[in-house]
């Protein structure tokens, strides 16, 4: 399975810099059968059944993205930006330092608000730092020096600013710990969710940490032979329960984004239902995947070549997702994370025609 398979084409200006205002107004393109229907976000009850259950990820974006300055005895101070990734179990933090080459070990990095960090090492273009806060003084400080962590291509268009406090962020966002929202939810408000209870609608809260990896670029040219990087999560006893009776009362299992999908398939793996788990997944869906607990996504438009593609062409197939994708630039959706949204909704069957290729 190659590369290539996963590309397409993309005007520039449909890459979006800011979110449709409110969150709701944001288009919806929906396939399901051959059908693709134009809607928008405040319409997704329309599409939805009574009883149907939303998996929602209820994690919190941190301002992981820092502007400090290197001292040294002497000399000039130079300016070191750092992108905080996950925290280890020694107190550490492991982080993106530019230009890392020009920090060395035990050095000091100084921000604002009063934070602070030494550098403890470094390995495969990742530095580990200590800072000198900890605790809710450290979460206090963050808070304050910190900016959102916008995706390259964004960050690469514009700074991130106060507004991408709000924007970058789910409306039930809880569990601090990701460096990149679950951006299929950025779409929902409470007008949508009371619609969405009225109508039968009901909701699971999972938890997964998105980690900056989720921006990195497939490298291989066999898609079969990439590694997936590693996020923490948790499927509550609590959630395995409520998606078991809704299975068993025919509701249907819709993942709001791509990370609630991956972990609750990680979930599933064992038995074929979602069962209580928590952990570091590293699960890589692509055409051939079985499915145990997904019936439908609904996600954003997704990068070419990118692992998000090759997810949505095995929940779709290939040739369906290319047509989706070609339907998408012409009628000029918005495509990543700030862009429009997408349900996708395959035909039914036990596993929609796809056999295991698990990790």
């Amino acid at each position: 399975m190659k590369l290539d398979e996963f590309d397409f084409a993309l005007p520039e200006d449909l890459i979006a810099t800011r979110p449709a205002r409110p969150r709701r107004a944001a288009r919806l393109l929906v396939a399901e059968g051959d059908a693709i229907h134009d809607s928008r976000v405040t319409d997704l009850g329309t599409w939805l059944r009574a009883g149907d259950r939303l998996v929602l990820n209820d994690t919190r974006v941190i301002p992981a993205r820092l502007a400090g300055r290197r001292h040294r005895a002497g000399g000039v101070g130079a300016r070191i930006e750092v992108t905080l990734l996950e925290p280890q179990a020694d107190g550490t933090w492991s982080a993106l330092v530019k230009p890392l080459r020009k920090l060395r070990e035990g050095e000091e990095i100084t921000f604002a608000s009063g934070l602070s960090a030494v550098l403890e090492g470094r390995g495969e273009g990742q530095a580990r730092l200590r800072f000198n806060l900890a605790g809710e003084d450290f979460d206090a400080a963050l808070d304050a020096a910190g900016a959102m962590p916008l995706p390259p291509y964004i960050a690469a268009r514009r700074p991130a600013d106060d507004r991408d406090r709000e924007d970058y962020q789910t409306v039930w966002a809880r569990r601090p710990g990701a460096v990149a929202a679950p951006t299929a939810s950025l779409h929902f408000d409470e007008v949508v969710l009371a619609d969405l209870a009225a109508r039968g609608v009901t909701f699971s809260h999972v938890t997964l940490h998105v980690g900056a990896g989720t921006f990195l670029p497939v490298k291989v040219e066999d898609i079969t032979t990439h590694r997936m990087h590693a996020e923490w999560g948790e499927v509550s006893e609590q959630v395995a329960a409520e998606i078991a009776a809704t299975r068993a009362a025919g509701g249907r299992i819709i993942p709001v984004g791509t990370t609630a999908l991956r972990l609750i398939e990680t979930a599933a793996r064992d038995t074929g239902e979602v069962a209580p788990w928590q952990g570091e997944t590293d699960i890589f869906i692509y055409p051939g995947f079985a499915f145990r607990a997904t019936d439908a996504l609904m996600t954003n438009f997704h990068l070419p070549k990118s692992t998000l593609m090759m997810l949505v062409s095995a929940l779709m197939g290939r040739e369906r997702i290319a047509a989706i994708y070609a339907h998408a630039v012409a009628a000029r959706y918005r495509f990543f994370s700030y862009g429009d949204a997408s349900l996708l909704i395959p035909p039914p069957g036990p596993d929609n025609g796809q056999k295991a290729a698990n990790r």
